[in-house]
């Protein structure tokens, strides 16, 4: 099927995705009100096969050093996938299922699966990598853009993490894992019971991101926006935390958006 953008509707609530551009999700309105960044680059999209900053772009696979392009030098940030386009495999009026083959630059072939699931009051982001051949590293996350006004009040983030991880100069982790600092963030937050974060935009909606997974990165430094990341592991995990996805069992991780008028 092609890559052109799919509309989903539940209720009053609708929202395109964008196979054609890297898979991500570019709106999301609810009563007519768009709560996304709009823009190219911006929307929602799936960090994979690796989320965030890894350290020169290099990560050991096995016994092999790996150098990915590095696209936020000296790093390399938020995977491939977001870089290319996706082909749709099937939809319906409230679901869509998009897929993308692993190519170089990265070292492996595999494929990236994502379903975007759309109800009256939430949407739900499932992703899941499977390899064809070898085992290797990998995460999965989404990098939402979410307005930081909708035409009232800014937005307020409330969660309680169980820690910070302590920032390096070159915005990487340190290892060292502190209590949490107030904001403004650009920091990857653990969350060892689920990622759970409520945006509130006050007098008009209260949206919750939730997720099985213990990470997750803020991101308030903008003016424009505001990114709640979960995400399977730190930036940099593939080199301190990395998940291995083998021909038995792929990697999956889900996010749901879930919200109320107020």
């Amino acid at each position: 099927m092609s890559d052109e953008d799919i509309t989903l509707t539940a209720g009053d609530a609708e929202v395109t995705v964008q196979p054609g551009n890297g898979g991500r999700v570019g709106g999301l309105r609810i009563g007519g009100v768009e709560v996304l960044r709009q823009g190219e680059r911006f929307g929602c999209f799936p960090m994979v096969p690796w989320c965030g900053r890894i350290r020169d772009g290099r990560f050991l696979d096995g016994a092999a050093v790996r150098q990915m392009p590095l696209n936020a030098p000296p790093h390399a940030i938020h995977g491939t996938a977001r870089d290319s386009a996706w082909r749709t495999a099937r939809t319906s009026t409230a679901e869509a299922v998009i897929t993308h083959e692993l190519a170089d630059p990265w070292p492996h072939q595999g494929r990236v699966t994502q379903v975007v699931a759309l109800t009256e009051d939430a949407l739900t982001l499932t992703m899941s990598v499977e390899t064809y051949d070898s085992s290797f590293p990998a995460q999965i996350g989404w990098h939402p853009w979410f307005n930081r006004n909708l035409g009232g009040e800014d937005v307020q983030l409330d969660f309680e993490p169980a820690w910070q991880e302590e920032r390096g100069d070159d915005h990487l982790p340190t290892g060292n894992r502190i209590d949490p600092k107030p904001g403004p963030w650009d920091d990857c937050f653990g969350m060892p019971g689920g990622v759970d974060v409520t945006l509130t935009w006050p007098g008009q909606l209260e949206l919750k991101v939730a997720s099985r997974q213990e990470w997750v990165v803020v991101y308030d430094e903008q003016e424009a926006a505001v990114c709640v990341e979960p995400q399977t592991g730190p930036p940099n995990g593939l080199n301190t935390l990395p998940r291995l996805v083998t021909p038995l069992e792929p990697l999956e991780a889900t996010t749901t958006w879930s919200w109320r008028r107020l």
